[in-house]
Order: structure tokens, then C-alpha cells, then sequence
């Protein structure tokens, strides 16, 4: 139940709902109090509504249940600067990086902390540069995330790339005003509402004249009133703006060509677009990452994981979208894996492929992680592989199970098994270490996992049926001693099992058995598939019926 509210915490949290993201956090930590991500969690959503002294409690409690553990100091410094206090948000910071030094969420925000408390005490500024200052704040992206009309604005890289330009020169907001998306966020920082002329609307707050009015108002009143306002002159530019523009803009339709490129297959052509959006713009890493692609597809994996690295790189710099690192990091992980020669070499795909997914957990990439260490056990089962030296370790094996010493030999039965899993006889012996401990379960699987590689191999048949005998079910171990007499009808062993599972049946029959022995049958029967079949029972009710089968 924990679990379940705390998946439901999470999504509202990426919907951008954290008032119920807090609410569901707080259920999870009713039932499971000394779950340390669970308050690292409610943390982040209640620094996201600006609570900065409950998200402070809440980190506080992280780190006391899980001092070892750096994220919760990253919580500790976000809820330290969001109340102010710099010098022990730089504290918490270093902190968690003593923890974890290669942690890029703690030193942005070490960074961050640093530079507000090395910032002068502000006077209150005003004009432009108050307005450019409101996009220097830590409260810019969760007023952003938190309100319905500008979440979406998060996922569009046009977007991102104007506001980080006027978070870096605030003085360049005059160039991005004729966006509208730019007019909605500085409304939403502003706390006001501001109504272009083509949208403007009568305000809700204002009542309606009486009728009176309305029928007395000259047509050519209304007519003015509705009259659209002409558009305001664009801002003018300098002309270091104007080729900034305008060399972005040719960036994007090399890019656009690079893509149409690529479609076709065309690489090297693709490469060459890539290459020169790059050269006209170097703050979109996606030209990067683009080229990474067009590189893995042309076998060039050293050049894939170069662009991959300077895409990460340069992405940190830039404040640049989660996602976007996530992917450079997931082509690294591909082209890693692409080079990988021994099962030592997955290694470091396999921790690039998890760091992609810290930044963003994507489907694609998780899929990527899986496949990567599932052919990393594969190459490391065939690096293993040594059948001399797993018949070393049977023969030991062998020994210490004639001295009974049955866990010893266990042991050694399974490192032959590593050295090589094709040997039926390693799974038949440990069957029978298994049976002389009591564990018919195991031995039971070992045994049918014998039989699965060898289907002749009498001696599988005889574990199995032993074992099956042990457990008291009679009609399978006879079934399995009757296939083994398929492939080898004078086995003795196999005859001497057949006959007593007759003699045990018969018992059964005559009544011969404790009232607790023949519950214990019919327990066990009806908890058998075949036996549970609703096809099966109803044969067994007609023939109950008919008198055939009679009921004790």
C-alpha cells in the first residue's frame, strides 16, 4: 500500500500536481515511517509550492533515517536556499558531493549555492532589469512546471533555449517579447494578467451595463470598441542580436537538412549539416546528439562516444533539458555496447545506460539497460566455460557425497554446473544431495532440468520418481518410471520403482492406509492441474453419478 500511494505521489508530481503529490507522499509515510525516499520525496514537492520550512523538516528526517545517502543532502541544500540561508545550503551540498563526488545534481546546486551567498545583499531593483532579475530566481521552473498554461512550455527546446539566453542576459527579454509563450510567463511572475490586443477580452470583473445602455449606444460606438488595436512595433535590435538570430535560424535548417538526410540514409551528407548547425550554434546540444546517431549507423563508435561526452558536457553548462542529456547519454550506452569485446566491457555501458535513466526514465533506454546485462551474463557464462574443469569439480563433488557430507558436495556440484550447464549427470547428482536433505523441491527441478538436456538419461528418470515418491505421489512417480522404461526397458532400478508405487496404490485401494495418509492423498490430488481442470471434475461427478465411483 506504501508502494502504491507512493507511485501515485510520483505521477502527480510529473504532472505537475504537487499539492496532491505531497497528499499521497504523506499517506505512503503513514505506512511505511522509516522509508527514507519517502520523505526525500514529499520534500521535493513541498519545495516545489514554495514551503520551504516543511520541505526543510522533511529533508532533515531524510538524512537523520539515511545519513549515507547524498541525494537527501540535495534536498537539505534546495530547502536551505529556498529559505535563504545560502551558507547552509552550501554546507548540505558539500555534504552529499563527500558522498557521491560525481553526484552533477549536487554540484549545480553547490554552485548555486555559492554564488547567492557571494551575491551583494539587492537594493530593490526597478525597471528592465527588476523584470530580467524575476528570471534569476529558483522559484522560475516550478512556478513554470506548476501552472497549468506554461507546463507545457518545459518540453518545447525553442522555449528553453530563449528563457536560459534571458536567464543568462537578462537584458536580451526585449527580443523574445513578441512571443507570446514569453508574455505568459512574465505574466505568471508578475502575478498579473496581460491581455494581448488580438485576444482582449471584457473583463469578467466588470458587470454588464443595464439594458437601457446597451440599446442606447450609437452602432458606430460599438464598432470602435470591438476594433482590434494594430499590432505593437517589434522591438529593435542590436546588431549583435540581429546575427545571433538569424545564425540560429540557419542553424535550425541545417539541422532540418541533416534530419531529411538522414531519413534517407544519406550519412555523410547528414554528418555535414550536423557539423555546420554546430559550427553556427554551439548552445543546442541537439546537433550533437544528432551527429551521434548518424555516427553509431556509419559503425563509428569512437566519434559517437566523443559526441556524446561533449553533448553531456556542454548540456551542464547550459542548464539544458533533462531529456536531452538522457539521450546523449543513452547513444553513448549504444555505442559502448556496439565495442563491447568481453563481459568487463558492459560494465561501464551499463552504468552509462543508468545514469540516462536518472535523468530521464525513458522505455527505450531501460530496455537498452536490460539487454546490455543480459548479454553481459551471457558472454560472462561463455567466458566461464571450462569443461575440464568442471568434471574436476564433479569428481569432488562425487567424493564428499560418499562421505554423506551432502552440503560440501552441493557446493562443488554447482561449480561444475558454472563451468559447464550442459552436463546432465552435475544436475542428476545434486538432485540426489538435494533428496538425502530433505529439499524435494530442489531436487525436483534439478531432476526435470536433467531430463530437459538428456531425455535418455535413465538416471534422471530414477531421481525424479524417487523423488516424486517421496513426496507420495504415486501416479506421477509412475509415469515417470514407466517414460524411463521407454528408453531403457531392463533398468532395474526403474522396475523395483514401478513396483513399489503399484504396492502404494494398491494400499490406497483396499484401505489400507491412515485416515491422515489418505487426507493427506486427496489433498495433494486436488491441488493438481490435470485434477482441477473444471473438464476433468465434471467426468469424475458423471461418473460418481452412475454409481461407478463411489464416495467413502
Amino acid at each position: 500500500m506504501a508502494d502504491e500511494a507512493k507511485a501515485k505521489g510520483n505521477a502527480a508530481f510529473s504532472a505537475g500536481r504537487f499539492e496532491e503529490a505531497a497528499r499521497h507522499f504523506s499517506d505512503a509515510i503513514a505506512l511505511a515511517p522509516g522509508n527514507h525516499v519517502l520523505y526525500s520525496n514529499r520534500s521535493a514537492a513541498l519545495a516545489s509550492l514554495h514551503r520551504y520550512s516543511d520541505a526543510l523538516a522533511d529533508a532533515q528526517k531524510t538524512v537523520e533515517l539515511k545519513p549515507d545517502w547524498a541525494k537527501g543532502y540535495s534536498r537539505l541544500g534546495a530547502a536551505h536556499l529556498g529559505l535563504g540561508d545560502a551558507a547552509s545550503a552550501v554546507a548540505a551540498y558539500e555534504k552529499g558531493l563527500a558522498l557521491d563526488p560525481t553526484n552533477e545534481g549536487l554540484k549545480a546546486g553547490l554552485e548555486d549555492a555559492r554564488k547567492a551567498a557571494a551575491a551583494p545583499p539587492r537594493r530593490g531593483p526597478s525597471g528592465p532589469d527588476a523584470i530580467g532579475q524575476m528570471f534569476q530566481g529558483p522559484e522560475l521552473w516550478s512556478k513554470i512546471a506548476a501552472d497549468p498554461t506554461t507546463r507545457a512550455y518545459l518540453d518545447q527546446p525553442n522555449f528553453m533555449q530563449m528563457l536560459r539566453e534571458v536567464q543568462r542576459n537578462p537584458s536580451s527579454l526585449n527580443m523574445y517579447l513578441s512571443d507570446p509563450r514569453m508574455m505568459q510567463v512574465l505574466s505568471l511572475m508578475l502575478n498579473i494578467k496581460i491581455q494581448r490586443p488580438e485576444a482582449s477580452e471584457p473583463s469578467q470583473s466588470t458587470p454588464p451595463p443595464p439594458p437601457q445602455q446597451q440599446q442606447t449606444t450609437p452602432p458606430e460606438t460599438k464598432a470602435r470598441e470591438v476594433e482590434p488595436e494594430p499590432e505593437p512595433e517589434p522591438m529593435d535590435l542590436t546588431d549583435e542580436e540581429k546575427e545571433r538570430k538569424e545564425r540560429k535560424a540557419a542553424a535550425q535548417k541545417e539541422k532540418e537538412a541533416g534530419n531529411a538526410a538522414y531519413k534517407k540514409k544519406d550519412f555523410e551528407t547528414a554528418i555535414q549539416h550536423y557539423t555546420k548547425a554546430l559550427e553556427l550554434d554551439d548552445e543546442d546540444i541537439s546537433y550533437l546528439t544528432n551527429r551521434a546517431a548518424v555516427y553509431i549507423e556509419m559503425g563509428k563508435y569512437d566519434e559517437c562516444i566523443k559526441d556524446c561526452d561533449q553533448a553531456v558536457e556542454r548540456g551542464r553548462e547550459l542548464r539544458a533539458d533533462f531529456k536531452m542529456i538522457s539521450r546523449a547519454l543513452t547513444r553513448k550506452g549504444t555505442a559502448l555496447v556496439k565495442l563491447a569485446k568481453s563481459s568487463k566491457d558492459f560494465d561501464i555501458a551499463i552504468e552509462t545506460f543508468q545514469k540516462a535513466l536518472t535523468e530521464h526514465r525513458n522505455p527505450d533506454t531501460l530496455k537498452k539497460l536490460n539487454e546490455a546485462e543480459k548479454a553481459k551474463k551471457e558472454l560472462e557464462q561463455q567466458e566461464y566455460y571450462d569443461p575440464k574443469l568442471a568434471d574436476e569439480e564433479r569428481e569432488k563433488g562425487n567424493e564428499f557425497f560418499k562421505q554423506q557430507k551432502y552440503p560440501e558436495a552441493i557446493k562443488h556440484y554447482t561449480e561444475a554446473l558454472r563451468r559447464n550447464p550442459k552436463d546432465p549427470r552435475v544436475y542428476s547428482n545434486r538432485a540426489a544431495c538435494y533428496t538425502k536433505l530433505g529439499a524435494m523441491p530442489e531436487g525436483l527441478k534439478d531432476a526435470e532440468k536433467c531430463l530437459e538436456l538428456d531425455p535418455t538419461f535413465s538416471k534422471g528418470y530414477t531421481r525424479k520418481g524417487a523423488i516424486q515418491f517421496f513426496m507420495k505421489e504415486y501416479d506421477k512417480a509412475m509415469e515417470t518410471y514407466q517414460a524411463g522404461l521407454k528408453h531403457d526397458p531392463n533398468n532395474q532400478e526403474l522396475l523395483d520403482g514401478v513396483r513399489r508405487c503399484i504396492e502404494q496404490i494398491n494400499k490406497a485401494n483396499r484401505g489400507e492406509i491412515s485416515q491422515d495418509e489418505l487426507q493427506e492423498r486427496q489433498n495433494k490430488a486436488m491441488q493438481d492441474p490435470e485434477i482441477q481442470n473444471p473438464g476433468v471434475l465434471q467426468k469424475i461427478q458423471k461418473l460418481v453419478s452412475a454409481g461407478i465411483v463411489q464416495m467413502r
